[in-house]
């Protein structure tokens, strides 16, 4: 929740409500990552004094104008690690103290970044074309890569699975938590999910809350399972499953590096099977709920006509 604009209570509950409505349950929290702002800012600190970040007081537009000279000619645009390593000693902390406004940069080492995916394997990223990436911002206030880092470490995070869009962030992750000396965790980065037309999942496709598809009348059970099987596989021509079934079969393993298309016919499909098997009285809730929601009768009344 570090992007303020976008985070609020509401969209925290909707996320919860959709995991409770699937069955879905969790060991603690939800842990906010502005909760740890105070040591992200600790660690962006401890880099700066270990030399291993550095202040930028470059301005937007002049880092605009260098990115732009470097179009299509393939230079190094560390325009802000030129200047720092150009600037006297003791002048960035002068410059700091009388309160000029100023990033705070983390110096990318050379070599190359490798890790293992749970999904794609062996991945290596050439750190050269790796900006030294901001930490901390001007106002103080911490970037999404060294927040990550840091609450990996506070909560002992082992393993981090996620979709393959974070791709490009693992290695600044890893060079991030390698610096502060944190235990790296094993990545795994799946497919991300597509519309009938190929592209990436978006709302032009129509519903894409959990919640709308309740209102639609899917079955939680069928939606659970409609999702597990994006991207993962069982094997063989099995599709319809309990979610103890899921739990049991599931691996990273049989995790698809291919991304998978959100196919509402086949989910309307799924939703019909567990209809059919499903009792009456199993349906009721969901059914009544449905009803009373549309201004088709009250809960009182259907229970008159019981």
């Amino acid at each position: 929740d570090t992007d303020r604009d976008r985070s609020n209570p509401e969209h925290t509950e909707t996320i919860l409500r959709a995991l409770r409505w699937l069955g879905l349950d969790w060991d603690e929290g939800p842990v906010f990552q502005s909760d740890g702002v105070d040591r992200h800012r600790a660690d962006a600190l401890r880099l700066l004094e270990e030399g291993q970040a550095y202040r930028d007081f470059t301005t937007a537009e002049e880092l605009a104008q260098a990115r732009e000279a470097a179009k299509g000619v393939g230079t190094d645009v560390r325009l802000p690690r030129r200047r720092a390593e150009a600037m006297p000693a003791g002048e960035a902390a002068e410059r700091a103290a009388s309160g000029e406004a100023h990033a705070i940069r983390f110096l990318v080492p050379d070599g190359e970044t490798v890790w293992d995916d749970m999904v794609h394997e062996e991945m290596r990223f050439q750190n050269a074309t790796i900006d030294d990436l901001v930490i901390l911002r001007s106002d103080g206030s911490p970037i999404y890569n060294l927040a990550v880092a840091s609450d990996d470490a506070g909560q002992n995070i082992t393993h981090v699975i996620r979709g393959d869009d974070h791709l490009s962030n693992t290695p600044k992750q890893i060079l991030l938590s390698e610096a502060l000396g944190h235990p790296i965790p094993t990545f795994g980065h799946v497919p991300m999910i597509l519309g009938s037309d190929g592209k990436r999942l978006s709302k032009r496709h129509g519903a894409t809350a959990v919640g709308e598809y309740e209102g639609q009348g899917i079955l939680p059970e069928a939606m659970a399972n409609f999702l597990a099987l994006l991207g993962w596989s069982p094997g063989g021509d099995l599709e319809v499953m309990a979610a103890e079934d899921l739990v049991q079969r599931f691996g990273m393993d049989r995790v698809l590096k291919k991304s998978s298309v959100f196919d509402l016919k086949k989910l309307d499909w799924l939703s019909g099977q567990y209809f059919n098997s499903s009792t009456a009285e199993a349906l009721e809730p969901a059914v009544t709920d449905v009803i009373e929601s549309a201004g088709l009768a009250t809960r009182a009344e259907l229970e008159e006509r019981r």
